[in-house]
């Protein structure tokens, strides 16, 4: 007896080119582990192309084996001395779709549909730090000259999916809105706050304030220490305060410089970048994000998921995430004493903690899982490659 084999069965998977400018520590390069662990392996096949550099250690953290990464070590400056390149690497591995991510990597849709790559998609997960707004027409203008390139675009966010149609004029039409998901079995509460390899708090009266993220000036890190200076200067409740930031980047000295100008270097460990994101997590008693913008933020997911109160600023998609009161608190983006005060009501309260981390849990579980994103991308995958789904 011999058994029909499906046509889709015996075809090769389609592959995913996935382009971005570094495939390093952050949210974005996140959300790319995320979605190439979580989706059925029969479905894709993957590769990463990073235009500067696929770093080696953070590669390990996508769990299978058969997946590609290069690195183009682009020069400073407009991406087309690597057109050719690209071409030549888009016509050797034959990818179905290549997902460009955010305005760096836009440009490389030319040498795609050059290459006559069948199926071509763009993320946009959140401001660059020269464009914290959104607001500079040039960067416009370029989103609108590159679109002629792109099939689908993917927002991350409300905010971005408004700002692709009335600043760049994409049609509504071309547009998902795909949020990110969140892992809640690594990203979990624990019972009682857990140490960390390296932290210098063991204090069980201290109330443990953390932020995860690249040291830049768009993360703005240097109005998280203003604002701890300011909140520890405030009685009993400010010198129950210590402060995690967890992370690398060029304003690594400048953060270091105010942290020692402000006098809170025995109440702040800069934790560097790390591998151990869920164990540090579990270390804090509350999360801050003082971001000046941000898309769809990965780590406050991760933090409302490990069963965190946020604090974070009122900016890009966090208002999406954060139900301000019920899970934690939004202040205005650069106003230290603002995210001052809000520390303080949440260390004098320990059961507003309690009650704004668990809503927060519940609120990932609910509307921000993993599995939801990845089901969104693999549907917007299969369509663009159905008889014309990508017109």
């Amino acid at each position: 007896m011999t058994l029909a084999v499906p046509a889709h069965a015996a075809a090769p998977r389609p592959l995913v080119m996935h382009v971005l400018y570094s495939f390093d520590v952050g949210g974005l390069e996140n959300g790319v582990v995320n979605l190439i662990n979580h989706m059925p392996p029969e479905r894709f096949r993957h590769v990463v192309v990073a235009l500067a550099q696929c770093a080696p250690d953070f590669c390990q953290r996508v769990q299978r084996s058969d997946v590609e990464f290069i690195s183009l070590h682009k020069p400073p400056g407009h991406g087309i001395r690597l057109y050719p390149r690209f071409y030549r690497l888009c016509r050797q591995l034959r990818p179905a779709i290549v997902h460009t991510r955010n305005l760096a990597a836009l440009e490389f849709a030319v040498p795609a549909a050059l290459a006559g790559v069948p199926a071509r998609v763009h993320g946009e997960h959140g401001w660059d730090s020269s464009d914290p707004g959104g607001t500079q027409r040039k960067y416009q203008l370029l989103r609108r000259g590159y679109s002629p390139f792109v099939h689908r675009y993917v927002a991350l966010s409300g905010q971005i999916e408004s700002y692709l149609t009335e600043r760049v004029g994409i049609a509504a039409s071309r547009i998902e809105r795909i949020c990110n998901g969140v892992d809640t079995l690594r990203f979990r509460p624990a019972s009682a706050r857990q140490a960390v390899a390296g932290s210098p708090f063991d204090d069980p009266d201290a109330v443990i304030v953390g932020t995860v993220g690249r040291l830049q000036t768009v993360k703005d890190q240097l109005n998280l220490v203003r604002a701890m200076a300011i909140a520890r200067a405030q009685g009993e409740a400010g010198a129950r305060l210590r402060l995690v930031i967890a992370g690398d980047g060029p304003q690594r000295a400048e953060i270091e410089a105010e942290i020692a100008a402000t006098g809170i270097g025995d109440i702040t460990w800069l934790a560097g970048a790390r591998s151990d994101v869920p164990e540090v997590m579990r270390a804090l008693d509350l999360f801050a994000l003082p971001s000046q913008a941000e898309g769809i933020s990965n780590t406050i997911l991760e933090a409302m998921a490990s069963g965190l109160p946020v604090v974070a600023t009122d900016v890009g998609g966090n208002a999406e995430l954060v139900a301000a009161g019920e899970t934690g608190a939004l202040v205005p983006a650069q106003d230290p004493h603002a995210m001052a005060q809000a520390f303080l009501r949440y260390t004098a309260d320990a059961a507003l903690r309690q009650s704004h981390g668990a809503a927060g849990r519940r609120r990932v579980e609910r509307n921000f899982s993993i599995d939801n994103m990845v089901a969104r991308y693999t549907r917007l995958y299969e369509q663009l490659l159905r008889p014309n789904g990508a017109r």
